[in-house]
């Protein structure tokens, strides 16, 4: 009896929790539309709905969760760094490849504060409630674990980015990991998604 139900399994039922609710979350976001604008869907599932569930269900701190600004000094540095590094390749991929300009080009309109509400959520959601509540159980491997689903969500976007986005969910999470803090990322997402934007639909 005991080699048929093997050994008695023992969860860590805060990663259970987040696994299942990140990824229906991620599902209810695919398929349904909650208001009249995405982005505010976004808010409220990649961000409300987690930091909710950090009080209320885990009883702990959203600072526990990198809602916090961290290392501030760090987090700036990273931010310089990340933007001057990726405008340049931005700008290279960006202005030469039409499944960009095509997928892009309608979502100029309301920059940047579109791009800041879709992300603001979106960031916290990986680099944040994802990352920092692997990283407990799993330590360092955190950072590639939330860079699947992240990856993943990107499915159906131009395959250039899709395709960079495992090793750029990485780079995110580990600018979160060293500032204990999502906000850093979420700078430098903010100012790749509109630039990409603007260079796709041929501003500059």
């Amino acid at each position: 009896m005991k080699y048929l139900l093997g050994e008695r399994l023992n969860f860590d039922w805060k990663i259970v929790a987040v696994t299942i609710i990140s990824t229906l979350l991620l599902m209810v976001d695919h398929y349904h539309k909650l208001t009249a604008f995405k982005y505010w869907d976004r808010v409220f599932l990649y961000l409300i709905v987690p930091l909710l569930i950090v009080v209320l269900l885990f009883r702990e701190k959203p600072d526990e969760y990198g809602f916090s600004l961290g290392d501030w000094k760090l987090g700036i540095l990273y931010t310089v760094i990340g933007i001057l590094f990726m405008a340049p390749v931005i700008y290279y991929l960006g202005s030469g490849d039409v499944s960009m300009q095509k997928y892009y080009e309608p979502y100029l309109r309301g920059l940047p504060w579109t791009t800041f509400l879709d992300l603001v959520g979106w960031e916290f959601f990986f680099r944040g409630w994802i990352l920092f509540a692997y990283a407990r159980k799993f330590g360092h491997d955190a950072l590639w674990l939330q860079a699947v689903p992240f990856a993943l969500a990107h499915i159906g976007k131009p395959e250039i980015e899709t395709l960079s986005t495992i090793f750029g969910g990485f780079a995110f999470g580990w600018v979160a990991w060293r500032t204990k803090s999502f906000v850093w990322p979420l700078l430098i997402h903010w100012f790749i998604a509109t630039f990409i934007i603007i260079v796709a639909a041929g501003v500059i």
